[in-house]
């Protein structure tokens, strides 16, 4: 019997943790993109308001989960006029789609211990598959204030056309004013549900 007690509570000690959830912190999280215009420079932009949750199992991420919302009309480009286009129906449309949402479907655990996150995103009211290229998470640690915190980042790149954006001028030397193709840069901050929240500095 006293074997069988000490079997039982080596087997509870070797079993991987129980996938943990966090929430993203928006006050240290930011996606990024970058766009051709012209066809000869690069315009860069990104969104301050970034929320949602991610279940990650560390033991076994493949179980791991992502959803996340960004309110579009934070978009800055650091040119007024040009925000201002972009929220406009010719773009993103933010009176009737103020939100772009991205839920995972399957998570691919790489050889470099990066991971393959595959979701839907959904910009102005189209939904399509995309891929995350993703670093991390990184190891918890604890900050200042008690709070259990993970990094991550991410990169992708998407069609704006795939999305129903699809607005352009042509140059009279050839070409267009905007690139369809939109390279993507997400950089997050995690913070564990299940720890006493606190301020974050």
């Amino acid at each position: 019997m006293k074997s069988a007690l000490t079997l039982f509570s080596l087997l509870l000690v070797s079993t991987p943790a129980f996938a943990a959830e966090y929430e993203i912190d928006g006050a240290h999280a930011s996606a990024g993109f970058t766009i051709k215009h012209l066809m000869v420079s690069n315009v860069r932009g990104q969104f301050s308001n970034v929320t949602g949750k991610v279940i990650y199992d560390e033991a076994n991420p493949a179980n791991s989960k992502v959803e996340a919302s960004i309110d579009v009309n934070t978009v800055d480009t650091r040119q007024a006029k040009r925000d201002e286009h972009l929220k406009s129906p010719d773009f993103f449309n933010t009176a009737k789609y103020p939100v772009m949402t991205f839920k995972s479907t399957k998570v691919t655990p790489e050889a470099d211990g990066k991971l393959k996150v595959v979701g839907d995103l959904t910009i102005a009211g189209t939904t399509r598959p995309v891929t995350l290229d993703v670093n991390g998470p990184s190891a918890e640690i604890k900050d200042p204030w008690g709070n259990i915190k993970r990094g991550v980042s991410a990169t992708a790149k998407l069609n704006r056309k795939d999305f129903g954006l699809t607005w352009n001028k042509a140059l009279e030397t050839g070409g267009v004013v905007v690139g369809e193709e939109v390279n993507v840069e997400l950089d997050l901050e995690l913070q564990k549900v299940t720890e006493k929240l606190a301020k974050n500095g």
